[in-house]
């Protein structure tokens, strides 16, 4: 797919665009509005078999509520069927909120191990609805500093969880990837971060991280790209320990495999493989 066509989508929704505006520009992107309406299927998320799917007897997975700054916050908590005391994971998701594929996510980290909490960050709107056009409206209407605040929270709440080790880390991706990078800048305790292209924080922030970070982006992804250098020079400044992934070829959200046009296999499994292999390092240890 024309690569001008991917950017479009992007900046619909992230700037975001109105969707008439979006789809007139597709339309002549595309030679119009008949080639554009076979081409919004693979741009668009659409319903796909799980990768872990809900019933997999290696996981047990339940609605939840911890409470937030904002107050009770809704969540998707999995954890292995196995048992056991493990490290827990903050599940992050993008802007279109706690849907069946971060719900996928949180199972895959229990597949791996680990205690898995998503919270469902539109609570305080009432929870996620399924249309994610008004998902992203929300999303862009929240209190950002009460939502960091209530991820710290679900730091604090995984810590004490009786089937948890005592070290939580976090996982995000996209809107969830920034939201990583500022659960780490708001909260010392955090044990690890991993952030899916997600946008920096600025640099006098990022000084303020003590966890240990991952940092997935797709090389094709020119407007989360373009914070990177300063957000390096801000780690190196204050000496963060990190660790810089870029994948060529791949776009924003290549490790979304609801959207055919942007999602990667093989920059995503790689992606994947680092991420569990760096949670198990920082939470599974002494």
């Amino acid at each position: 797919m024309d690569q001008r066509i991917i950017d479009l989508y992007d900046e619909y929704t992230h700037a975001p665009l109105k969707r008439r505006v979006f789809l007139d520009r597709l339309a002549a992107m595309a030679g119009g509005t008949a080639a554009a309406a076979l081409l919004l299927p693979l741009l668009e998320h659409r319903a796909v078999a799980a990768i872990v799917a809900a019933d997999d007897a290696r996981v047990s997975a339940a609605s939840v509520t911890y409470p937030g700054q904002t107050g009770d916050v809704k969540g998707y908590l999995a954890k292995p069927a196995a048992g056991g005391r493990n490290g827990a994971v903050v599940v992050i998701h993008e802007n279109r909120g706690l849907n069946a594929h971060i719900e996928d996510v949180a199972r895959r980290v229990a597949v791996a191990g680990f205690l898995a909490l998503a919270p469902d960050l539109l609570s305080p709107a009432g929870g996620t609805p399924a249309d994610e056009d008004k998902a992203r409206d929300l999303i862009g209407k929240l209190d950002a500093a009460a939502t960091v605040q209530n991820l710290v929270a679900a730091v604090a709440w995984l810590r004490k969880h009786p089937d948890g080790n005592g070290k939580v880390g976090a996982v995000g991706f996209c809107w969830g990837g920034g939201m990583t990078n500022q659960l780490a800048v708001n909260d010392p305790t955090l044990d690890a971060a991993v952030a899916y292209y997600g946008p920096q924080p600025d640099a006098a922030s990022a000084a303020r991280i003590k966890a240990p970070l991952l940092l997935h982006y797709g090389a094709l992804d020119d407007r989360i790209d373009a914070g990177i250098p300063a957000y390096k020079a801000a780690l190196d400044q204050a000496g963060v320990s990190y660790k810089v992934y870029m994948y060529e070829g791949a776009n924003h959200a290549f490790n979304n495999d609801t959207s055919a046009a942007r999602y990667d296999a093989a920059a995503a499994k790689l992606a994947w493989d680092r991420t569990v292999a760096f949670l198990t390092e920082k939470l599974k240890g002494a």
